[in-house]
């Protein structure tokens, strides 16, 4: 069965959380020009998403707890229009198919927000972020204050961000959310089972990244959920190389840091590997650091453990794991407290993962980090670095970036690794790299 978010019930736990004078307002986000008269792809705002499962631009969704509790301001249908640039439900469509109470074109906005603040005196709003948005919001709640004179009924005195209130609820993951992520997973392994088994001395780098893509979409992925970083040899120690225009090199490891996109919902996934498809001894050695660092890290993903003792755990193995190969030099805790290891591993061993790939929710709290707690979902991704051209590293590990990441679901009973089908020990990955593409020989 095809996994559905369920944005009735998402809907649903906002609500359940409004007191009866409070709202929530989020507006879709623009078209973005890509040059002159040609835009980007659309993809929908997460929150909107989330809200109503509706991907097209021009667009508002108001929540309000009572009888008619979900409003959508959409796009008008329009037959000339909808030749040009596609089909839109319209109003009607936003009834009939995505569930709202009442829905009204976007046009209608300005005039319809006057009637709908009525009564709230509180409104979850990202006021500052869009001036045009700005605009008409505060124009409505002057226009809804001269209605008050007469009815007596409040209207908005403060706004709160409505990121408080729907990242809290985003960052847990219900059921029909943890199985679009599944879904993502999914695909996502079987991209990376075909750029395994491609990668050979003289392949372009952009032939993966294709390759990738291909498998993603094909198998029915919404699409990537990030530009695919496929970097050989010294261009793996660049931790966002998107140029994917190098040849890979007999004898270099490969980089692939994908992830492909289910229902919106995305999966983010780094693993190395050689190129000839086998490692070398001084490959294998810091490619093996990485891993132990990661499986450690990943031991740690237990509810009741903070997001931050995930990242100490991977730092204290990477530490230790430097020292023995002669990449750092002194006391193990005096170089993980002067931070020294940053030299070759300066990110954070993890973040979120859901709608957006670096998902919302705070890692931190009160000054405190935050307790992983079941139904979140986060990426565990230890690294080492070394550039080619850092000539106080031993000479076997120049020019080697190693990356391993996998998406880690939090269970009541400690972790689930959702992308634990893609390879990651040496001797599966060198199976799965001599393993021959779609049926043909190598």
């Amino acid at each position: 069965m095809t996994p559905t978010p369920n944005f009735a019930d998402h809907r649903r736990r906002v609500l359940e959380a409004l007191q009866p004078d409070e709202a929530v307002l989020v507006f879709g986000s623009a078209h973005a020009v890509r040059n002159a008269d040609t835009e980007y792809r659309y993809r929908a705002h997460s929150d909107v998403y989330w809200l109503s499962g509706w991907t097209m631009p021009d667009c508002a969704v108001f929540l309000r707890p009572g009888d008619e509790p979900f409003t959508l301001f959409v796009q008008r249908r329009d037959p000339e229009l909808e030749t040009w640039t596609g089909r839109r439900p319209g109003p009607e469509g936003a009834v009939a198919r995505f569930g709202a109470d009442t829905a009204h074109p976007i046009s209608a906005l300005p005039e319809k927000l006057a009637d709908l603040l009525q009564g709230v005196s509180r409104l979850h709003y990202a006021i500052g972020e869009h001036p045009e948005h700005d605009a008409i919001v505060l124009g409505a709640i002057k226009a809804s204050a001269r209605k008050s004179r007469e009815s007596a009924a409040d209207v908005p005195e403060t706004f709160h961000s409505p990121s408080v209130l729907l990242h809290e609820l985003r960052l847990r993951k219900t059921e029909d959310e943890i199985a679009a992520t599944e879904e993502a997973a999914r695909l996502t392994a079987e991209g990376f089972a075909a750029v395994m088994s491609m990668a050979a001395p003289g392949v372009p780098e952009y032939r993966l990244e294709a390759a990738f893509e291909h498998k993603i979409r094909d198998g029915g992925g919404s699409g990537l959920a990030f530009n695919t970083i496929v970097a050989g040899g010294d261009n793996a120690t660049i931790l966002h190389y998107v140029e994917n225009d190098d040849l890979l090199r007999d004898g270099e490891l490969v980089l692939v840091d994908a992830g492909g996109e289910y229902s919106l919902y995305t999966a983010d996934v780094s693993r190395t590997f050689p190129v000839n498809g086998r490692f070398s001894q001084a490959q294998a050695l810091i490619y093996q650091a990485v891993l132990d660092a990661q499986e450690a890290a990943i031991a740690a993903c237990r509810p009741g453990a903070t997001h931050r003792e995930v990242h100490l755990t991977a730092v204290t193995h990477l530490t230790r794991s430097m020292i023995a190969l002669g990449l750092l030099e002194g006391d193990l805790d005096t170089l993980i407290a002067g931070q020294t290891y940053k030299r070759y591993y300066m990110h954070g061993t993890g973040h979120w993962l859901g709608l957006d790939v670096h998902d919302v929710g705070a890692t931190s709290r009160g000054g405190r980090s935050r307790v992983l707690e079941p139904g979140m979902i986060l990426t565990v991704e230890p690294g080492l670095y070394v550039p080619a051209s850092d000539t106080t590293a031993p000479a076997a590990l120049r020019g080697i970036g190693v990356r391993i990441e996998d998406d880690v679901l939090i269970t009541a009973d400690g972790r689930r690794v959702l992308t634990a089908a893609i390879p990651k020990e040496i001797a599966h990955l060198e199976a799965a790299c001599a393993a021959p593409l779609s049926g043909t020989a190598r």
